[in-house]
């Protein structure tokens, strides 16, 4: 699998998202992507419980330890590689999560529009 270029969403180099717990569609903690990757792991989203929360109620459970799969399970304040459609999901839920942006691939424009990413910008919340 070829990986696209390392950028993020403001143009520049993709920054780290998180190696504990390690993330990332190749599991090398960027949010890196490529062709292969369906689901599109591109937003660096730091979760909350309330996102959490709807992840699980709509299906995806991000809460809970696959030991199987290598999967300690996250919790509220884990960065994380989230797909863009399940952030966009949210989103209109009223319930997405922060991003780091100088972690988000620039492919998650793909799928969310900048000025909705920008709204959940962790750097204009602290």
């Amino acid at each position: 699998m070829q990986k696209d270029p390392s950028l993020n969403v403001l143009g520049e180099e993709l920054a780290l998202c998180s190696t504990d717990p390690h993330t990332g569609f190749f599991r090398d903690g960027y949010c890196n992507t490529c062709d292969a990757d369906q689901g599109s792991h591109t937003v660096a989203a730091i979760l909350t419980k309330e996102f959490l929360a709807y992840s699980k109620y709509v299906g995806n459970d991000l809460s809970t330890p696959r030991p199987g799969f290598g999967f300690v399970g996250l919790n509220d304040g884990d960065a994380w590689c989230l797909c863009a459609g399940r952030f966009l999901q949210a989103h209109d839920e009223g319930c997405a999560p922060l991003v780091n942006l100088s972690a988000t691939h620039q492919r998650a424009l793909d799928i969310v529009p900048l000025e909705i990413l920008e709204i959940y910008d962790h750097t204009a919340k602290s």
